[in-house]
Formats: structure tokens, C-alpha cells, sequence
């Protein structure tokens, strides 16, 4: 099934209490969730008013004063990031106003980062023409990711992987494969493959073609979430990847976090919010 379909089936299932931050300040955010509870895809709450939960849960996430944590909460997005830590709500979806940056902020604070992952990160799901569907990553947050970042972004990438597409088949690109260059993007490269435990460093067609792979002596082939070696790389290959194979962009998504958080664009339409949401909601 479809990721999107696939995500709409997943989450009329699971009813996820959705928090909107930007509730009220944004006319798109407030017909997307009317929409989705009408339609019975989530339940969207309301931001709460701090709460001795959600100061516990910022705190046990982010170490402070306690004086500062309160503070802290009286801004609407580490609030939503907290009540998603305290159980008040299952995801939270931002961005339609807010920078990235502050999306990413409050999260990192009130929520934290899931086991083994470092750095937030985040990924396009690339729908093409002939029905493929691949995770590109990063194209969208670290500029220029040294190894142990690469290698976070690589984890973060294959449990996105595996929630949306069943089965996460990792590649680490680079212009290069197996031991036929070297050079400090290519050592960049391989020492996070090896951090991740992942295939690289392979080229993009060796990394989707088995007989090229065989033929170059590496791993790949088949393989269906790509980890860019840098912002440039991931950002210019998705848009080639709309603009000359047609293919559906959705995203970017957040990824890394202990608990689902989505970044909206701020050119974001009702129904690129609902399929944000629900992609989240899937992860």
C-alpha cells in the first residue's frame, strides 16, 4: 500500500491527540484540523496551559532552574513539546509560522532525542511517477554533517524507513563506492557507514541498481533510504528528482526525536499540512 494511504489507514486506527501550536494564528492550521477530526484521522487538543506535568516533563528532559523552566513553558511551542512529553498529547505539529529553527528548539528541549541519535535530522519522502517510494536524507537541516552526524542521521533515517516503507534498506552516497576513491568526504563517508552500520560509501546507481553493484564489487542495489553526504547534495537532489523524474516531494519531516514532531513549511497548504501530519502521526 501506498505511503500515504498507508499513513491515513494507520492513523484513523490510532485517533493520535494532535497538538497545533500555531492553533489560532494561522487559518490553514485551524481547517486542516477541523478536517482531520471530521474525518476522523486524528484528534487535535488544545495548548494547554502550563501544568506541574508538563514542568516535570521539561525538566526531566532539560536539566534547569526551576524558575526558568516556567518561563520556558510560557512560549506556545516548548509548552506543545512539553505536553507531548507528559503525555498530553501524541504529536505535535508546528512550522506553518514558526521558523524550523524554533521547531527544532523546542523540541530538543521539552522532548529530547530518541536512544543512539544525537542530532534532529530530517527527510523527504520522494513518491515517483513508476510508484518507488524512497526516504532522501538530509535535505532539509545540517549543512555540512561531520561522520558521527552522518551516522545519527543515517539511524534516524532507517527507523523513519522502516515506519513508513515497511523495510529500510540503507545506502550511504558519495562519489564513490567501496574502496575505488578516497579523499575527506570519502573518509567521511565510509567511518559513518561503519558508525551506522550501513552500506556506504556507494554511488547513487550502485546504491539502486543491483547489477551495477555487482558489477562495481559492493554492497546496494536495492536500496531505498539515501543518506546525502551534505545539505547541497540532499537539497539538490531531491528538487532534480521533482523537476526531471516528476516525482512527489512530501516533507520535510523531523526525525530524531523521542517522540513525533513535524515541521510544516511555511508555504504549507490544508492538505500538505493533513499528509504532514499523518506521516508523522505514522512514524
Amino acid at each position: 500500500m501506498p505511503v500515504l494511504e498507508n499513513s491515513k489507514t494507520k492513523a484513523r486506527a490510532r485517533n493520535l491527540r494532535v497538538v497545533f501550536p500555531e492553533a489560532g494564528e494561522d487559518a490553514r492550521i485551524d481547517e486542516a484540523a477541523v478536517r482531520l477530526q471530521a474525518e476522523g484521522l486524528a484528534m487535535p487538543v488544545a495548548l494547554r496551559e502550563p501544568d506541574a506535568a508538563q514542568l516535570a516533563a521539561l525538566l526531566a528532559t532539560r536539566p534547569m532552574k526551576e524558575a526558568l523552566a516556567r518561563r520556558m513553558l510560557q512560549k506556545p511551542l516548548i509548552r506543545a513539546a512539553a505536553m507531548v512529553a507528559a503525555g498530553q498529547a501524541d504529536v505535535m505539529v508546528a512550522g506553518a509560522v514558526s521558523p524550523t529553527r524554533r521547531v527544532i528548539e523546542a523540541a530538543s528541549i521539552a522532548i529530547g532525542m530518541a536512544d543512539g541519535v544525537k542530532v534532529p535530522s530530517s527527510f523527504f519522502l520522494m513518491v515517483f511517477p513508476d510508484g518507488r517510494e524512497l526516504v532522501f536524507a538530509d535535505c532539509a537541516v545540517n549543512v555540512a554533517p561531520d561522520a558521527a552526524t552522518l551516522a545519527d542521521i543515517a539511524r534516524a533515517s532507517a527507523a523513519s524507513g522502516a515506519a513508513l516503507l515497511g523495510q529500510a534498506r540503507v545506502a550511504m552516497l558519495s562519489f564513490s563506492s567501496g574502496t575505488s576513491g578516497s579523499g575527506a568526504s570519502v573518509d567521511r563517508v565510509r567511518a559513518a557507514a561503519e558508525l551506522a552500520g550501513v552500506v556506504g560509501p556507494v554511488q547513487a546507481d550502485a546504491a539502486l541498481n543491483a547489477t551495477i553493484a555487482a558489477a562495481k564489487g559492493v554492497e546496494g542495489g536495492d536500496a531505498n533510504v539515501l543518506i546525502f553526504p551534505s545539505l547541497d547534495a540532499g537539497n539538490i537532489a531531491y528538487k532534480l528528482a521533482q523537476e526531471l523524474a516528476g516525482a512527489q516531494a512530501v516533507g520535510p519531516f523531523l526525525q530524531g526525536f523521542a517522540k513525533p514532531v513535524c515541521d510544516l513549511s511555511r508555504g504549507a497548504s490544508v492538505e500538505d499540512i493533513m499528509a504532514a501530519t499523518l506521516v508523522t502521526a505514522a512514524l
